[in-house]
């Protein structure tokens, strides 16, 4: 009986941090679709962005400015995952206010998906809940982007 409580008392102790080497004053305001699509693509592999698709999302402060820029995961030529647990993990992790979704297509299409529209209906609603804004998902190529709330969709 002992060992079994000796076994129960053992457990991980869990630490958040967020730790970065940019200064307030040079954090990187985030204004519009425009400002999210260019700080996407100087930090999107190019060679990657036509042949895999990949899900990232911009981290941001409650004055719109990029606390960082996380990389969820990187699929296939059709298709990737976003794990809402690891988004919203890393959103609460960095004390971020709010997020803009971003994957590319590597087809070029600038067409959301049914998919595309499910997940980013699901995290918006799971961001109500943690009180961090959704604030657009991004479909993106190398000509373009699509703007969820731009056109409407969010």
């Amino acid at each position: 009986m002992e060992t079994n409580n000796h076994k129960l008392e053992r457990v991980a102790e869990i630490k958040l941090s967020y730790r970065t080497k940019v200064r307030p004053s040079e954090r990187v305001p985030v204004t519009s679709s425009r400002d999210a699509y260019n700080l996407l693509m100087r930090h999107w592999d190019q060679k990657l962005i036509e042949f895999l698709e990949q899900f990232k999302v911009i981290l941001l402060t409650r004055s719109n400015k990029a606390l960082g820029l996380f990389e969820v995961s990187t699929g296939s030529s059709t298709g990737t995952i976003a794990d809402p647990k690891l988004i919203f993990a890393a959103a609460i992790k960095a004390n971020a206010a709010g997020i803009i979704l971003a994957h590319n297509h590597p087809s070029g299409s600038l067409i959301a998906s049914i998919t595309d529209i499910d997940i980013t209906k699901r995290l918006k609603e799971g961001g109500k809940l943690l009180e961090i804004q959704v604030l657009d998902h991004l479909i993106l190529s190398k000509e373009g982007y699509y703007s969820f709330a731009d056109e409407g969709s969010l």
